[in-house]
């Protein structure tokens, strides 16, 4: 049974369809203008890829600030408490990584940083519930296991 389908017209591979793509390629009218690119403070080209008025920018960026941050810092304080102080010191110093979380919490009181703070600290919350539920079902999975 063949069921092959012809179809007209040019196709990916047609010479004058890649000569007129080649073309409108170098034709300086499809250019953007310059004053409809971004640019950064001190006048520097942003990327292309970096739409800060885009919906979902500040949700992202903040969501996964916050998993970094719950992930990162925590273990960043624990590693250099321990090479500088030792390990029972950095043991008995280690609850004030608690105090970190005013970075998050201080984001939500001014007015142009509390969305960017509000999915920072929501990051924070899921990532930290996923962990602490990932180790209690595992925990529960061994100790099941072992009766």
């Amino acid at each position: 049974m063949d069921q092959a389908v012809e179809t007209p017209g040019t196709t990916a591979t047609d010479h004058t369809r890649v000569a007129a793509v080649l073309d409108d390629a170098q034709d300086p009218s499809l250019d953007p203008a310059p004053e409809d690119t971004d640019h950064g403070p001190g006048g520097k080209r942003l990327p292309e890829w970096w739409h800060r008025d885009h919906p979902v920018f500040v949700p992202l960026a903040g969501f996964f600030t916050g998993m970094l941050f719950i992930i990162l810092v925590p273990g960043t304080y624990a590693a250099v408490l321990k090479g500088l102080v030792g390990y029972q010191r950095a043991e008995d110093l280690f609850p004030f990584v608690l105090l970190t979380l005013v970075v998050p919490i201080g984001l939500l009181v001014p007015g142009h940083t509390r969305r960017f703070g509000r999915y920072m600290l929501f990051g924070v919350l899921a990532t930290a519930v996923v962990v602490v539920g990932v180790a209690l079902g595992v925990l529960w999975f061994l100790l099941k296991r072992d009766s």
